[in-house]
């Protein structure tokens, strides 16, 4: 019987470790599958795009993997159990388990809605498809002058802001950031963020807290309530409880403790990606959810399962996050390099140069997506000894 890889999750940081799997184990002794509820790949780093109603690619997942001998199973995760290696899914045609000996868990994050009332039922979020859908739908129908409220000055919350403003001009648009707007960047980057702001009209709202959204306003904590004919909420992200209810080690909030290798500190047969893993860099510190987190993990994964498998060397590849890339609409951007702390470095990249460079990440970001086994090395290694056969097969239940 094969060795079971199952990938949960064809984001980033899954499509990646899926193709690269593929291209580096001889499908004589490995069979892999990844799982994902939506047909097609989502360029989430793009997604305040779509909400502001733009069009972005979504390559078919069917098309990506195509050829590489990964299966790909169209289905929502429903449950984990790790000591079982068992994968409980849920489709049309009804409820499912699936058998593994390695999973990789890439199920990403979501945007945290939870933790103020009335963000989960009147605010949308834009960390998934579905939801930057509704928000675009729900601006659609917004005439000149309607009031967009976008709640949180992280990185995702800049983007959104300033992708609304510029691409519906006719909108007011306000963000709420809960400390000085920016307070990651440099003074200089600071400054650059603070003249797009005012380019846009867009109104900012410093140290400020929300504490309830209605379905026509925001209530801040001094007592002020903004009118809001839309409210995007960008105010955090947060992991599916899935591996937590199965028993994995997870930390606080949900995510997979994982050591150096990526591989959970409680299950050796699992290993975690992307925004699903707390891992630690490079420099002592976690590593944020971001793209280039899930590009590290994915690589330190891939890794340690080609090793432990084919009886080589663990390698430990890099874990580093080196600044952030933020857009300001289609011609505007900023690119802010940090240190070993995670402190932002004096110098930074604004204006047209970073826009394009920016444009230049997500292009190739999504043709390596699209291409998941180019340029990988094209020896496919044998396992390194019989796989264990748990005898569990996919059953409908």
């Amino acid at each position: 019987m094969k060795h079971r890889i199952v990938i949960l999750g064809a984001g980033y940081a899954g499509a990646y470790v899926a193709g690269a799997l593929a291209r580096r184990l001889s499908p004589a002794d490995a069979e892999i599958t990844v799982v994902n509820a939506e047909p097609d790949f989502v360029q989430r780093l793009r997604l305040h795009q779509l909400a502001a109603g733009q069009e972005i690619e979504a390559p078919p997942l069917a098309d990506v993997f195509a050829g590489t001998g990964i299966r790909l199973r169209l289905a929502r995760v429903t449950a984990v159990d790790p000591d079982r290696r068992i994968v409980a899914v849920a489709d049309a045609d009804g409820r499912a388990e699936l058998g593994y000996d390695t999973l990789v868990h890439a199920l990403g994050s979501h945007g945290d809605v939870d933790g103020v009332p009335g963000a989960a039922e009147h605010a949308f979020d834009v960390a998934g498809r579905p939801s930057a859908l509704r928000l675009r739908e729900r601006l659609d129908g917004l005439g000149d002058g309607g009031r967009v409220v976008v709640v949180g000055d992280g990185l995702t919350g800049i983007e959104a802001a300033t992708e609304i403003a510029e691409s519906r001009p006719g909108l007011s648009v306000a963000l709420i950031a809960r400390g000085e707007l920016g307070a990651r960047l440099s003074a200089g980057a600071r400054g650059h963020l603070r003249r797009a702001c005012d380019r846009l009209g867009i109104t900012v709202l410093e140290h400020t807290g929300v504490e309830a959204v209605e379905a026509t306003r925001v209530l801040c904590a001094d007592g002020t309530a903004l009118a809001a004919d839309a409210t995007a909420w960008t105010a955090g992200f947060a992991v599916d409880p899935i591996a937590a209810a199965g028993g994995l080690e997870v930390t606080e909030k949900g995510r997979i403790v994982v050591d150096r290798t990526m591989r959970s500190v409680s299950h050796p047969d699992v290993y975690a990606v992307g925004d699903s893993a707390y891992a630690i860099g490079d420099n002592g510190r976690p590593l944020p959810m971001s793209c280039a987190s899930a590009g590290y993990t994915g690589m330190q994964a891939t890794a340690a399962i080609v090793g432990r498998l084919t009886g080589r060397t663990v390698p430990n590849t890099r874990l580093e996050y080196l600044g952030n890339h933020i857009s300001l609409g289609r011609q505007d951007g900023i690119l802010q390099t940090v240190d070993d702390e995670g402190r932002a470095k004096p110098k930074y990249v604004g204006g047209r140069k970073a826009a394009r460079i920016k444009a230049g990440i997500l292009w190739t970001s999504l043709w390596a997506t699209s291409h998941p086994t180019f340029g990988l090395p094209k020896r496919r290694h044998r396992l390194a000894a019989a796989p264990v056969a748990t005898g569990h097969k996919t059953v409908a239940v």
